[in-house]
């Protein structure tokens, strides 16, 4: 093992144990290979599947993944060819049997922190799918909630500007300005401090640079 990758192992072997205090079930995986047949053994056939605007989920693949289990429901709103279909596909992701996401940061003692422009990523993992399975790199692990949310509203959201190409602040410099523009892509800040019901949030932390 690199310097590195011991050091990824033993800080993620910390914060499984704090996670499972935070009443959530948590992996390692040292590669996204790894990480994708974890998250396949997590969902049992006949599932109701789908995921949010997660970068990471699509740089790992997947959701082609998922779209060739034959023994799974799969709705993917990246194939929605109007706004108002992507808008129906995310009403029904609340009666999904699992939810893919991310995070824009988790802080060493679990807490997972997440920026978001209209709300309904952060609103799924609130409330409605029956399991929601977070895909996360080890680059978004911060040292403290406050770093986290530093990372979130400073590294992630002034690229995401960028890829979304809206009209805010972020966009033109790349800095956050803790701005109220229409558009502001931190409308919404969550902190998932807790799994109210337990075996909900599923953490998968995975050994390599993921998403933003």
């Amino acid at each position: 093992m690199t310097p590195q990758e011991q050091r990824n192992d033993l800080l993620a072997q910390k914060m499984i144990k704090n996670l499972n205090r935070r009443n959530m079930e948590a992996f390692y995986c040292p590669t996204g290979e790894e990480a994708v047949r974890k998250v396949s053994e997590l969902i049992e056939d006949g599932s109701y599947v789908t995921w949010g605007g997660s970068m990471s989920v699509r740089d790992l693949g997947i959701p082609d993944v998922l779209r060739k289990r034959k023994t799974l429901e799969v709705l993917d709103r990246d194939l929605a060819k109007t706004s108002e279909e992507a808008q129906a596909i995310c009403l029904r992701a609340f009666s999904a049997d699992v939810y893919l996401t991310s995070a824009n940061a988790i802080s060493e003692d679990g807490v997972i922190v997440n920026i978001d422009g209209n709300g309904n990523r952060v609103a799924a993992i609130t409330w409605g799918p029956k399991k929601v399975i977070f895909i996360i790199g080890m680059n978004k692990v911060a040292q403290t909630v406050e770093a986290a949310l530093a990372r979130a509203r400073g590294t992630a959201s002034p690229i995401n500007a960028q890829r979304f190409d809206i009209k805010t602040p972020c966009k033109v410099d790349g800095m956050c300005h803790n701005c109220n523009s229409p558009e502001c892509i931190c409308s919404y800040v969550h902190f998932l401090r807790n799994s109210r019901n337990k075996g909900r949030h599923v953490v998968v932390l995975v050994g390599e640079d993921l998403g933003y």
